[in-house]
C-alpha cells in the first residue's frame, strides 16, 4: 500500500515536471501573438490568442467608473506604444440606451488616417482598427494593388440609433449607439485610386477585378480581427460599405 502511495506521488511529480517543460518551451518558441499571457503588440502578426487580448479591454455596461479609467488608460497605452497618436474623449450616457464607455479618439502617428477624422470611438475598436491596417488593409493594398493606402474613407462610428436605423422600440441598438462599430465606405491609395465598396465589389468596376480581390482580401483578414464584419453581399443596407464591429457575438457575412 505505501508502495502504491509513493508511486502514486512520483507520477504526480513527473507529470508535474513535464507540465513545467511544456510550459518553458511554449513561452520559449511560440510566437507572442498566440499565448495569452503575453502583452498584446500591434506590430505583431494576427495569432491565436490577439482577439482575446483585445478582448481585456473591452468594458461591461455596468463598469464602475475606476474601472473603465483604469482599463482605457491600459488600452490607450497599447496604442501609444505602437506609435499611435491618442486621446481620450467624453464618454456618452444618455440614459441607458446609446451608452459609451472608454471613448477615444485617434489623432495621427502610425496609423492610416481616417477620412473623416476625429471619430469617438471605444478604445477596443480603436485597437482593431490598428491592427486591420498594419496586418491586412496595406499588406492587401500592396501586394494586389501595388500601392499604399493614403486614407480609409469612412461613414462614421458613432451614432445614437437601433439597427439598421429602425424606429420599432423592440429592435436592439446598433453597436454605433456605443461607438464600436465603424463602416468602411473607400480607401483612397497613394496612388491617387480610390477603391470603393459602391464601385468595386464585384470587380467589374473601373479598377478592375484586383480591385474586387482586393476589398474581398481586407474583408477576410477584418473577420479575423473585428468580430462582426458585414459586407455588400448580407443586405441591402451595406451594399456601400463594410460594417466592422466588435460586439460580443461574431458573424463575418
Amino acid at each position: 500500500m505505501k508502495r502504491d502511495f509513493a508511486d502514486f506521488w512520483n507520477l504526480l511529480w513527473e507529470a508535474a515536471l513535464g507540465v513545467c517543460a511544456a510550459f518553458a518551451l511554449l513561452n520559449a518558441f511560440a510566437p507572442d501573438q498566440d499565448l495569452p499571457w503575453k502583452p498584446l503588440d500591434l506590430s505583431q502578426p494576427i495569432g491565436q490568442a490577439t482577439a482575446a487580448k483585445v478582448a481585456d479591454f473591452e468594458l461591461g455596461h455596468a463598469s464602475a467608473p475606476e474601472d473603465v479609467a483604469a482599463t482605457t488608460d491600459a488600452c490607450m497605452q497599447v496604442l501609444r506604444e505602437a506609435g499611435v497618436t491618442v486621446e481620450r474623449a467624453e464618454d456618452r450616457d444618455d440614459g441607458g440606451f446609446c451608452i459609451v464607455r472608454g471613448a477615444v479618439r485617434i489623432t495621427g502617428g502610425a496609423v492610416t488616417p481616417l477620412s473623416p477624422g476625429g471619430l469617438v470611438m471605444q478604445c477596443p475598436l480603436a485597437v482593431r482598427y490598428v491592427i486591420w491596417d498594419r496586418q491586412v488593409l496595406q499588406p492587401a493594398a500592396e501586394e494586389i494593388l501595388g500601392s499604399r493606402v493614403a486614407r480609409v474613407e469612412n461613414y462614421g462610428s458613432y451614432a445614437c440609433r437601433r439597427i439598421y436605423n429602425s424606429d420599432k422600440p423592440q429592435d436592439r441598438p446598433s453597436e454605433h449607439a456605443r461607438a464600436n462599430a465603424l463602416d468602411v465606405a473607400a480607401v483612397r491609395l497613394e496612388d491617387g485610386r480610390t477603391v470603393s465598396l459602391t464601385n468595386d465589389w464585384t470587380g467589374e468596376g473601373r479598377n478592375g477585378p484586383e480591385a474586387g480581390r482586393f476589398l474581398h482580401r481586407i474583408r477576410d483578414g477584418a473577420c479575423r480581427v473585428f468580430s462582426t464584419v458585414l459586407t455588400p453581399d448580407y443586405n441591402e443596407a451595406h451594399r456601400d460599405h463594410l460594417h466592422l464591429d466588435g460586439a460580443p457575438r461574431g458573424l463575418c457575412a
